[in-house]
């Protein structure tokens, strides 16, 4: 799988300070992009290059054409009932923004409260706070097992009947937990609550299907997923986007505007404020279609099984701890070794080539829960091998014997 694969990445042949190969282990941060995405979004550039939606010359029109065929194919990756169901941003942050912002002024109040979990990634923490400062909002947290798990028995408990939403991330993005989204689903739906999942972490990793998840909403980022940066998804059920109002105002999301009263465009429209990045939905979409012609449970199968031998190979290291769950989890491990500081492993590391991600990861609510200041991070996607995995547990042997 990987040989034929990691020609479509050019970057993966560098060398770094002239000297190693390139070992990319940071791709929760973002995912390389593979040649079909960068030269579909260049080939729209030099041939199809115009602003999209209301435009009667042919350039326009087959601009528009292309944006709504990317929409369409995202329908298809997350298989949503409607092209109206998804509307695009700049990423997975400005998606639970939207959903913060627009819901929380449709449906909350102060006093009223959205429950999160403890292993949140900062967008689904600090966008609550903002609703917080402007409506009087609180946030109820579920906390996680010291292995790294969500505490399931104590969710039951957070609802009241100010409970207003339940806002979590599928996969975390430190542990590398899969959390039980279908069951936090079916509980919040018996308290008549919707549920916004932050899928940022598990569509690059495997299938999703939000209709057999039973969300509300689901927010992705197109760079984590193989395609560019600044563009993102929303989905939403109709009957909730239908009742928010726009999130931002300007051309695009408009029927009709006077100085007196202006008239919302329908969906998606309502929630698309000015010109969009319409070629990088074209790369987004062309990731999409990249990833479902390997296969999507095919790649869940080989990164699942390079996890594992990851996992395996690192525990042999000599002081090292690695934080998360053993099992059921997707393609990352945040570990420390000894008392070598996570920045230090970083850079030494990075001078022999290999690229992993340092800190906490903006989850510090979670790093406080472990009772640390952050952790090297190694994540994993389908053009890594197991070559890597070894270079990698050298490098930190080779970085355990500087201390």
């Amino acid at each position: 799988m990987n040989d034929e694969l990691r020609k479509d990445f050019p970057i993966l042949i560098r060398k770094i300070y002239d000297r190693y190969p390139l070992v990319y282990l940071d791709n929760a941060a973002t995912t390389q992009k593979p040649r079909q995405v960068v030269e579909a979004m260049t080939d729209e550039y030099y041939n199809v290059n115009a602003n999209v939606h209301r435009g009667v010359h042919f350039l326009s029109q087959q601009a528009t054409d292309l944006q709504e065929a990317g929409r369409e194919t995202v329908r298809r990756f997350l298989n949503a009932r409607s092209v109206e169901e998804i509307i695009f941003t700049r990423g997975t942050t400005e998606s639970i923004n939207l959903v913060a912002s627009s819901f929380g002024q449709a449906f909350m109040h102060e006093g009223d409260e959205v429950i999160v979990t403890e292993m949140e990634h900062h967008s689904n923490i600090v966008s609550w706070q903002l609703m917080h400062d402007r409506l009087g909002i609180n946030l109820r947290v579920l906390p996680i097992t010291d292995d790294g798990r969500l505490r399931m028995d104590l969710l039951e408990g957070l609802f009241s009947e100010r409970t207003r939403l339940v806002s979590v991330t599928h996969v975390s993005n430190v542990l590398g937990t899969v959390n039980p989204v279908s069951d936090i689903v079916q509980i919040a739906h018996s308290h008549g609550v919707p549920v916004l999942v932050d899928g940022a972490q598990s569509t690059p990793h495997f299938p999703v299907d939000v209709q057999q998840l039973g969300c509300d909403f689901f927010a992705f980022s197109g760079h984590k997923i193989y395609g560019p940066t600044g563009i993102g998804v929303l989905y939403g059920r109709r009957e909730w986007l239908d009742r928010m109002p726009p999130y931002m105002g300007g051309g695009e999301m408009i029927k009709t505007v006077s100085f007196e009263h202006t008239t919302y465009n329908d969906l998606p429209y309502k929630f698309e404020a000015g010109t969009p990045d319409y070629i990088a939905v074209t790369g987004l979409a062309r990731a999409l279609d990249y990833l479902s012609q390997i296969g999507m449970d095919q790649i869940q199968r080989y990164e699942r099984d390079l996890t594992r031998y990851a996992l395996d190979r690192l525990s042999q290291i000599e002081g090292i701890r690695i934080f998360g769950p053993q099992d059921e989890r997707e393609a990352v491990i945040s570990f420390l070794v000894g008392d070598i500081h996570h920045l230090d492993m970083g850079t030494l590391l990075d001078r022999l080539g290999i690229a992993v991600r340092t800190g906490h990861h903006c989850a510090e609510p979670l790093m406080r829960r472990l009772g640390i200041e952050g952790t090297v991070r190694a994540s994993f996607s389908f053009y890594n091998t197991r070559d890597e995995v070894d270079a990698l547990v050298e490098g930190i042997r080779r970085v355990q014997t500087m201390f």
